[in-house]
């Protein structure tokens, strides 16, 4: 491939991801947020949804949906909330330690949701027949089931539940909670009938409609960033599943969550469950014994679908007389990697850090993880643990770099010469060409190594990129002065002089929604945008005019671009943008190159004449 070639494919990829990332920031970014204002403009217009019991004539208020079972406090150093005796169902949760925004009287995240309210997501427990199906006198979401007065679920004080269903069979349910997430449910079932019984224990989650995040394009649901996966999510018989709500324009790697087709599989080991960007809930049936799991998506009449993961155990029969004990397990909350590693290796979960998406790329997103890991047990600040985690990585990387700005150098050195060329054989394609690939082999220069060592770090970089973007630690971490949400854009806005203008570029009349969308510029990405200019400039030019200017203009498309992406990945980029300077600096020094650097400092280093 010659340097022409070269230089137009990697064109053509850099120009892709452009279009890519301003899709995403420009299109499908106002459209959710214009979404998501609509919600909020118009509460009431919530469609009906079709399910059995409270909510069968249209959405309850979340107060409503509450108040419409008795209900059990749940009270650990982690979770708050409350179980219904109706159906014991998890369908109110909140987790403690984490808001809904970085100020601290916001309230914590509710990610288990009433039965019957707008996007209800729950966790129930029902029991059915041998056949699979719900069977009269087998509690299922609707049995009340018994509480002792005054109950309340702590990680010191289990809640037993009971029913009795006057047939003979009596349910004496035990549920217990860590000191973290992980909730066990245990069910002793006694016949004291005179025949004997079978039935299967069953577990599920379920979420009414797609998240609140996901928008609407061309009549379809679609995400709002195809970069993580929400949807189902687990291991079964050793291998990820992973259906998603839906596939984004033919997005690679992605499996649907089809209507009305079920995924079914049985597993002697298994777990699964509905996974959000940083938050899971998850059943962990009984490992050893068969367990059949689905996946499905439920129509619903004038409603959102139901998407629901279950899962049900090998058949028991209990003869008159005895009793059966089966225990389930069922995890809600964030998905921080050591968290799941430790269950997964107390309770023999087969891969349940697999929850977190680590990507295609899971053999550089995790060794990338385990560093920012590392290094923010140390320093406690993952904005600077971010800075420790790219210095190793170039570190990694550097030979690969030094070829790679060792042959840009001897490019941009011998660059007049090929000037010269052009200008001799003016209009002679050819002859240019021949005499330049001459220079190159004169100077033991390889154009290919100007590039191919950049192109191999891309699976590199896309990797961190992942990782900052997915995980939990990422959320609402602070930095230093104007950054208190390493998960979120820059707050600081060119609109309002970085904050000496006391007023909201959103609230500016006709253009306020771009001057707080597409145009919103921080002080964090116009660094970066220098720092890209300066790496560009230290580049040898492209021989074509036309590809010149439009490297010139790189920068400034891609401070626009990126000023919209979270500011953990903008400190990466910058930082790492600051890192290649330095190294094209010294190598250019050591082949006297002129370079940008010292042509700013010489320009003020210059004797003034005397006199």
């Amino acid at each position: 491939m010659d340097r022409d070639s070269l230089r137009n494919t990697i064109t053509f990829i850099v120009l892709s991801v452009i279009i890519l990332i301003a899709y995403q920031t420009f299109v499908l970014g106002p459209q959710a947020a214009k979404r998501a204002a609509e919600q909020r403009a118009h509460p009431a217009a919530a469609p009906a949804q079709t399910l059995t019991g409270p909510a069968a004539n249209g959405f309850l208020t979340p107060a409503q949906a509450l108040a419409n079972s008795t209900r059990i406090k749940i009270d650990t150093p982690t979770l708050s909330g409350t179980i219904a005796l109706a159906g014991a169902r998890f369908d109110d949760l909140s987790l403690k330690l984490y808001r809904d925004t970085i100020d601290p009287k916001s309230h914590p995240v509710q990610l288990l949701r009433p039965y019957g309210a707008e996007n209800a997501f729950y966790a129930a427990f029902p029991w059915v027949g041998s056949d699979g199906r719900s069977a009269p006198g087998l509690p299922d979401q609707n049995t009340v089931w018994t509480a002792p007065a005054d109950a309340v679920l702590t990680p010191t004080t289990p809640l037993v539940l009971t029913y009795d269903n006057g047939q003979g069979l009596t349910f004496t349910r035990t549920i217990s909670i860590d000191q973290n997430y992980m909730f066990a449910v245990a069910d002793r079932v006694t016949n004291s009938g005179a025949q004997p019984v079978s039935l299967a224990p069953m577990g599920l989650v379920a979420q009414v409609g797609m998240p609140a995040d996901f928008i609407t394009v061309g009549g379809k649901a679609h995400q709002s960033s195809t970069l993580v996966h929400e949807g189902g999510i687990g291991v079964i018989d050793g291998k990820l599943q992973n259906p998603s709500y839906t596939c984004v324009f033919g997005q690679l790697f992605c499996n649907a969550w089809k209507k009305d087709q079920p995924i079914e599989q049985t597993s002697d080991n298994s777990w699964l469950g509905v996974t959000q960007k940083y938050w899971l809930a998850a059943l962990v049936p009984a490992q050893g014994v068969p367990t059949h799991t689905s996946f499905a998506v439920q129509s619903q009449t004038n409603g959102p679908d139901l998407y629901d993961t279950a899962f049900t155990g090998p058949t028991a029969t209990i003869a008159p007389g005895a009793s059966a004990t089966r225990t389930t397990r069922l995890f809600v909350g964030p998905k921080i990697a050591p968290l799941l590693q430790a269950y997964q290796k107390t309770y023999g979960i087969p891969r349940f850090d697999q929850a977190i998406d680590w990507g295609v790329y899971w053999f550089f997103t995790r060794p990338i993880f385990a560093a920012l890991e590392f290094f923010n047990g140390y320093l406690a600040n993952i904005g600077l643990s971010i800075l420790a985690t790219t210095v190793v990585i170039r570190f990694a990387l550097f030979p690969l770099a030094n070829k790679s700005y060792e042959s840009m150098s001897k490019m941009r050195k011998i660059q007049p010469l090929v000037d010269e060329l052009k200008k001799k054989f003016e209009g002679d394609q050819a002859k240019i060409q021949q005499e330049t690939m001459a220079i190159y082999q004169r100077e033991k220069i390889n154009p290919l190594m100007g590039c191919l060592p950049l192109l191999i770090q891309i699976p590199i970089l896309y990797s961190v990129y992942k990782v900052l973007s997915v995980t939990i630690e990422m959320r609402q971490a602070p930095f230093f002065g104007w950054i208190h949400d390493m998960s979120a854009r820059d707050p600081s806005t060119i609109w309002t002089l970085f904050g000496l203008i006391p007023w909201h570029p959103a609230t500016a009349p006709l253009v306020g929604a771009y001057l707080d969308g597409p145009l919103h510029i921080g002080l964090l990405p116009l660094i970066y945008g220098f720092t890209m200019w300066l790496s560009t400039s230290m580049s040898p030019p492209a021989p074509d005019p036309t590809q010149q200017r439009m490297m010139q203009f790189l920068p400034l498309i891609f401070t626009f671009t990126l000023a919209q992406f979270t500011v953990g990945l903008l400190v990466y980029w910058t930082w790492s943008n600051v890192l290649t300077i330095l190294q094209q600096y010294v190598m250019m020094h050591r082949f006297q190159v002129e370079n940008p650097i010292d042509t700013f400092i010489a320009r003020f280093a210059k004797p003034r004449p005397s006199g």
